[in-house]
């Protein structure tokens, strides 16, 4: 079914169920990854907090969370300009850091702030990302868990929107033609 949110139309492209299936896989990933030790999860604010929420259930291990809050988009596009909103409150020095990512477009931002945070003495960061799209794949950034890789289609839904719209669907839509 087509839905429209302001000024465009977007079709069913990745169903909730997938999402949640894909979403238990890379909790069980980390928590085998990281058995003994106590990951940070660092989710990025605003898109990651339905992901992030759905797989800190899916993680098995005793974890801690903290937010940060990026901003790079306007509009449909990003402007690759990294703006810092809300930063840690907490030392990181020494942690094994797992950012939470809701779409990853380009890698500019991630690899931004994969820099500032290498800078603050981390042990190990790594990348759990939603959605990889293909210019992102060309990146010097690998995130370590992907949930699903698409083409450069623009997308919201389940935490990802459009002009601060769509982020309560619980599925993933693609924009289409009017």
């Amino acid at each position: 079914m087509k839905i429209t949110v302001k000024d465009l139309s977007f079709a069913p492209f990745i169903p909730e169920s997938a999402i949640l299936e894909r979403v238990a896989q890379i909790g069980q990933q980390i928590s085998a990854d990281y058995a003994g030790r106590v990951p940070l999860f660092l989710p990025i604010l605003n898109g990651s907090f339905v992901f992030a929420a759905d797989l800190l259930r899916e993680v098995s291990l005793e974890c801690r969370v903290s937010f940060v809050k990026h901003a790079s988009y306007q509009g449909t596009t990003s402007t690759g300009q990294l703006k810092t909103l809300i930063g840690l409150n907490e030392s990181i020095f020494n942690q094994d850091i797992i950012v939470v990512e809701d779409i990853m477009d380009t890698g500019l931002t991630l690899s931004k702030v994969i820099e500032e945070l290498r800078s603050l003495g981390t042990r190990s960061v790594e990348i759990a990302t939603l959605i990889r799209k293909a210019p992102a794949r060309e990146h010097a950034v690998k995130p370590k868990y992907i949930g699903f890789d698409i083409d450069n289609e623009f997308v919201l839904g389940y935490g990802l929107d459009y002009e601060g719209l769509g982020r309560n669907l619980s599925a993933i839509y693609q924009q289409v033609p009017v």
